[in-house]
């Protein structure tokens, strides 16, 4: 594939490679979402299969893009099966042979593109061929993509779901900037059109007035689900925030288990550590083995800061737990053979109270350089834990976060 374009007929057939450049599936089609105020349409990922699935592989993720392979930068492969969303448009599927009169489209060239900050790739040409009863053989021609603009159109879900999977793959703080740019008329389409996990990740980044603007409109069933996305301290906040009859009728419409682990959260005060805690932690009991523990830190799912240790207990394991005995941190867990019991390797670290103010638990976290603390109550039972990004959330002067994307979107923004 010389020059700068490479056509999406020749990707579409090339292997997927991982990090140390073996195959480990093949390309299968390109997914890409119209530009925004005429920009070229941007490729988010790749259709491929592997392991006799289909999948979807972020663009982000791909190391380069030329005649041997896609080639991946990680040695992960995520194997959730592809699900096309409003929004994408899929070239190999709707737009390769699409129809233009008495023309029909052949191959699509994508361009590589970048700001510095990151590489993409886009659609610079569309190829279209003719074939009529007096020439064996078509003819060709080679447009720019705003050319043929119906090609690209924003199609099922209209623009803002074309929006929405323009931001999918941001980070989510990244997201909250764009959106605070945006109308509330617009904030509120686009929350219509993102999926649950998304619009949660985002509700997560923005200040609970915000995120009370943003669900406005939606319908209960839709609000629960989107809620129950929600990390549970962030969930709390926002709960506390509602007027007091609409959070009854959220919690009367919640899975059971999930309100009462609400109803608890919500009644520890504002400012003190129950109200920063979370109980969505790893806990195991102390016959537990070393191997169990890698396992289970190993799931994307978990926080970072929730990962980096398991909490170890006496049943019952889910909180408010049994007798808490102590803590095993990640780094120990890869030193210790598999087979080692978790008993054997506790550390007996300070837990903190849930009265505890905001402050002591920020002085706290600094004096013993932890990412997580356990909070226990009076009888030693584990209630949950307090992880430094929540205590920096509210540490840090009001405002830090339009002041961060300020800056931000001064230096560049993100890939869309």
């Amino acid at each position: 594939m010389a020059g700068d374009l490479i056509y999406a007929f020749r990707v579409m057939r090339l292997p997927l490679l991982d990090a140390g450049g073996n195959a480990i599936g093949r390309l299968e089609d390109i997914v890409v979402t119209p530009g925004r105020d005429q920009a070229a349409p941007r490729v988010l990922g790749f259709v491929a299969t592997s392991q006799r699935r289909r999948i979807f592989v972020n663009a982000g993720r791909l190391g380069s893009l030329d005649a041997d392979g896609a080639r991946l930068r990680s040695w992960d492969v995520d194997l959730n099966p592809f699900k096309p969303r409003p929004g994408e448009i899929l070239i190999g599927r709707d737009v390769l042979d699409a129809r233009l009169g008495d023309e029909a489209v052949s191959d699509v060239a994508l361009r590589p593109g970048g700001d510095g900050r990151q590489t993409w790739w886009e659609i610079s040409k569309v190829r279209l061929a003719r074939r009529t009863a007096l020439r064996r053989r078509p003819s060709y021609r080679l447009l720019d993509f705003d050319e043929v603009p119906q090609l690209f159109a924003s199609g099922i879900g209209g623009e803002m779901a074309a929006e929405a999977a323009r931001l999918r793959d941001m980070h989510p703080s990244d997201v909250a900037a764009a959106v605070r740019a945006l109308p509330l008329s617009s904030r509120k389409q686009l929350a219509a059109a993102m999926d649950d996990e998304r619009l949660a990740d985002l509700l997560e980044e923005l200040p609970e007035a915000e995120q009370l603007r943003m669900i406005e409109g939606l319908d209960l069933d839709r609000l629960i689900s989107v809620l129950e996305e929600m990390e549970y301290d962030d969930l709390a906040d926002l709960l506390a925030e509602m007027p007091g009859e609409q959070r009854t009728r959220i919690l009367d419409a919640m899975d059971d288990e999930d309100a009462d682990v609400m109803r608890r959260l919500l009644s520890y005060d504002e400012g003190t550590a129950g109200s920063l805690m979370t109980p969505e932690i790893i806990v195991f009991g102390p016959t537990a083995t070393v191997a169990e523990a890698l396992a289970e830190i190993r799931d994307p799912d978990w926080l970072v800061s929730i990962a980096a240790q398991v909490f170890v207990v006496q049943p019952p394991y889910k909180p408010p737990t049994g007798t808490y005995l102590g803590v095993v941190h990640f780094q120990r867990l890869l030193r210790e053979p598999p087979s080692t019991e978790l008993g054997r390797c506790l550390e007996q670290e300070p837990t903190i109270t849930p009265d505890l103010s905001e402050r002591e638990v920020a002085e706290r976290l600094a004096s013993y350089n932890m990412l997580a603390v356990g909070v226990t109550d009076e009888a030693n039972r584990l209630l949950g834990a307090i992880t430094v990004d929540d205590v920096l959330d509210r540490t840090l002067p009001t405002g830090w976060r339009q002041r961060r994307r300020v800056s931000h979107h001064a230096g560049g923004g993100g890939r869309g």
